[in-house]
């Protein structure tokens, strides 16, 4: 019996010995592939803003977000299925790119989507195809602002308005090239509702470059975000507020905020599934120098829920709007329903435009409500 013993031996040595001869350079290559299955990439559809340009066509906007600290990714593909109101079908579906190439760690970046065909759509949902990782960049880039300056354009109550930007982009490093310097603009419901950029191309070392944007801008932007690439390096955003002209000031006046059951019960906290109203009362009073005591408006609900950390900003759950219009000095009612979704402490903010997106007053008061 001490034959088989030795034999059985032998094959498991010959065994070991053939792992032995293997190499494990595979073995990290596949660990280096699956790392992107780590990563946390991420968009939100309910934060996109859709609009009809003066073509026709729907074009979206977003945020993707790079929520991870370590790597930099890019070939990032979005897509973008485009609805009517009578069919669940989507229309037509489009794929985009993030205007960044490369979207650093905890780096953001923002995109857009245009239709192909200009017929009735009126919804939009977004959400990412594919993306790499990508080799690191330097954060070289380094962004000077000079002036901001806007002006309106027109009659007072127009929506145009024209922004004059100056500044500096200074290259730190070594000589680059495929430069760009990009512009979000944002909105009161941080929103990225438009994108500009400046092309720029090879940069020297240590070299400064002027930068320059005049250009008619939407009127709901309240600032921009502010940031450059180039084949090698980036820069961290810059966020500029824009002070826009006031064209009302206190016209009208938001209050008693509140939070009702369907049968007008008010409530402090909510179970989550269960459809409550949003309510408030606002109040406008024309001046002697309105023309005509008319004027068509629309009330925004804006939700945010609250985070634990505070390091964390608070994350937009919900958008709502109700369109109306003030005859006269008086009192109107606004009413937004709402489904909350998720648990939480979330805040709610209110605001009345003019239909040129034009505040009529400042925003109402913060109201909190307890989702369990």
């Amino acid at each position: 019996m001490i034959y088989p013993i030795i034999f059985m031996k032998k094959i498991i040595f010959g065994i070991f010995f053939i792992f032995i001869l293997i190499p494990i350079s595979e073995v990290y290559s596949q660990e280096y592939t699956d790392l992107q299955n780590t990563l946390a990439i991420s968009t939100n559809s309910d934060a996109n803003f859709i609009y009809r340009d003066s073509e026709g066509y729907t074009v979206v906007i977003g945020i993707i977000e790079n929520n991870d600290s370590l790597s930099f990714v890019t070939n990032v593909v979005i897509q973008a299925n485009f609805y009517d109101s009578k069919n669940s079908n989507s229309l037509e579906i489009q794929e985009g790119t993030s205007t960044l190439k490369v979207i650093p760690p905890n780096g953001k970046s923002p995109f857009m989507i245009r239709s192909a065909t200009n017929s009735d759509i009126t919804q939009v949902d977004t959400k990412i195809l594919t993306f790499d990782t990508s080799e690191s960049m330097k954060n070289s880039l380094k962004i000077s602002v000079d002036d901001v300056f806007l002006e309106s354009l027109g009659a007072s109550s127009t929506s145009n308005y024209n922004l004059s930007f100056s500044g500096t982009l200074e290259n730190t490093d070594t000589l680059i090239s495929n430069t760009f310097v990009h512009f979000a603009f944002y909105d009161v419901f941080d929103r990225i509702i438009q994108i500009s950029t400046i092309e720029i191309g090879d940069v020297e070392i240590n070299e400064l470059i002027s930068l320059k944007l005049n250009e008619k801008i939407n009127s709901s932007s309240v600032g921009f975000l502010i940031f450059s690439e180039s084949d090698k390096s980036y820069s961290y955003s810059t966020n500029i507020t824009i002070n826009r002209p006031q064209i009302y000031i206190n016209l009208a006046t938001i209050s008693d905020v509140t939070v009702n059951d369907m049968l007008g019960k008010k409530l402090s906290e909510i179970k989550i599934g269960n459809p409550v109203q949003i309510q408030s009362e606002t109040f406008i009073e024309f001046s002697t120098d309105n023309i005509t005591n008319k004027i068509p408006y629309t009330y925004y609900v804006q939700i945010k829920q609250s985070s634990f950390d505070p390091n964390m900003p608070p994350t937009v759950e919900y958008i709502g709007k109700f369109d109306g219009e003030f005859v006269k000095n008086g009192l109107e009612l606004q009413s937004i329903d709402w489904i909350p979704e998720k648990k939480g402490l979330f805040f709610i903010e209110t605001f009345v435009w003019d239909r040129n997106n034009i505040p009529l007053g400042i925003q109402g008061p913060f109201v909190l409500i307890l989702v369990k």
